[in-house]
């Protein structure tokens, strides 16, 4: 699948939570911070068709919209493109990037060492 760019993926968040939409129920699902014309979400829905991220399904005279990859698969493809991107595809110097960067919470820690525990075994 080609990139999405971050206003694509505002428009992908509102499908995940709910699908398949109408054009002006993904309009009305983005935040109101959001002062996009509806021409504007419809060129963002039609270029995530032609991505391949998006299906459509004739409802009428209208076309409902329904994602083609979860939020998870996307997240792991996106993870694993800046990994290879940044750090020659080694998770470790990404995962300390973070932290050094941003901290981690004790929950942070927590989880990260259950995963390594879990991994090893």
């Amino acid at each position: 699948m080609k990139r999405i760019s971050q206003s694509e993926l505002e428009v992908m968040s509102v499908l995940w939570r709910k699908s398949p939409l109408a054009a002006s129920d993904v309009i009305a699902g983005l935040p109101k911070s959001k002062t996009w014309s509806d021409r504007t979400v419809k060129t963002l829905l039609a270029r995530l068709v032609e991505k391949g991220a998006l299906s459509t399904i004739p409802d009428g005279r209208r076309y409902l919209y329904a994602p083609l990859i979860t939020q998870e698969a996307y997240a792991g493809q996106a993870a694993r493109s800046l990994s290879e991107r940044l750090f020659g595809g080694r998770a470790a110097p990404l995962v300390a990037h973070l932290a050094e960067r941003d901290g981690l919470s004790d929950e942070d820690i927590a989880e990260l060492e259950a995963l390594l525990k879990e991994l090893k075994s």
